[in-house]
């Protein structure tokens, strides 16, 4: 007897107002909605409920793959220029940022594997030379943001540089993970590290800064860049933070994922409060509303990617999801 197959959709209240969908056959329905509630949790909508977590953390294969077709995380999508030196060069569900310099070019995040041609085709696209490429950067080495290091470190030959407490991590291919190492799915071509950064350390080419700083939890050595664009003679502060989520599976407080996990989270929410970006990009582009931005800049330039009150309200929710996580392991049983 064969089984069914299900159509989901999960509408989201968030920026713009996520919609995802997957199509369900053999998963199992509980294990299907649990899947599409990961595709909500990554695009920074209200946070799946404690059941569908604990389907999530039971499954986390199947929800990598569901996840990553629902959000599209594999398919090309155009370039575009945000502003000054910065650009967009990823997939139509995660971010790539190509930061072009006099003295060649810093690529921050490359996506999954399979997207390391595509950066490389838009990045040509917008008349650029992936081979000019001297930096690639991450914001935390987990396969949909470094998949297509190595593939970009081939063919450019750029000094892969990384904070000192992610160095082993995207150095084994991801086999260090403290949640995801025993799965093979969530592996990915290790890449040797040229340069280890510090807390607050400042990477320079050309005419161009960025700064790194450590905002750990959602791995040992997660990192949020900061830098400042100019674009028609005003200046803009850009964040690009390296996430702040937590996965299902993750354990803050009783036999915690790692040692020291709640108090990075804690440290990390109070270091992103007190950022006052004019300009923030997360890593998966669905939590910006990139597609409406995108078509505004059109007529708005530089108007339509300024996004402060944005960059509040989503530092606001990740610490009212980090306190709901923190209370459902004090108790259990309770409602949250």
């Amino acid at each position: 007897m064969s089984q069914p197959e299900y159509d989901l959709v999960i509408i989201g209240s968030g920026p713009g107002g996520h919609v995802a969908a997957v199509r369900a056959a053999h998963l199992g329905l509980k294990t299907a909605i649990a899947a599409v509630s990961l595709a909500a949790l990554v695009a920074g909508v209200p946070a799946p409920r404690a059941q569908d977590r604990a389907e999530l953390a039971k499954e986390p294969r199947i929800s990598l793959e569901a996840t990553r077709k629902a959000m599209k995380w594999d398919e090309p999508a155009e370039p575009v220029k945000i502003a000054g030196p910065l650009y967009f060069v990823g997939t139509r569900g995660l971010a790539s940022w190509l930061i072009a310099t006099t003295e060649g070019h810093i690529l921050l995040n490359t996506t999954m594997p399979s997207g390391g041609p595509m950066i490389e085709a838009s990045i040509r696209k917008l008349g650029f030379k992936p081979e000019e490429i001297r930096i690639l950067l991450t914001g935390h080495a987990h396969v949909d943001h470094v998949g297509g290091h190595a593939y970009i470190q081939k063919l450019s030959g750029a000094r892969v540089a990384m904070i000192a407490e992610e160095v082993d991590l995207i150095a084994s291919g991801g086999k260090r993970d403290f949640r995801y190492s025993a799965q093979p799915e969530f592996a990915f071509e290790p890449v040797k590290v040229d340069r280890v950064l510090g807390d607050g350390e400042t990477i320079r080419l050309g005419e161009v800064a960025l700064t790194a700083y450590r905002t750990a939890g959602h791995t040992r050595g997660s990192t949020t860049f900061a830098m400042k664009i100019t674009e028609d003679g005003k200046t803009y502060n850009v964040v690009f933070p390296g996430s702040a989520s937590i996965n299902p599976g993750y354990r803050l407080l009783k036999d915690p994922s790692y040692p020291g996990i709640a108090d990075d989270y804690r440290r990390t929410v109070d270091f992103l409060e007190t950022m006052t970006p004019d300009i923030w990009l997360e890593m998966h582009i669905d939590a910006l509303d990139f597609e409406t931005k995108r078509a505004r800049a059109v007529v708005e330039g530089i108007a339509a990617w300024v996004n402060r009150e944005e960059y509040r309200k989503w530092v606001a929710a990740v610490r009212e999801k980090l306190e709901a996580a923190l209370a459902a392991e004090r108790d259990p049983g309770g409602a949250h």
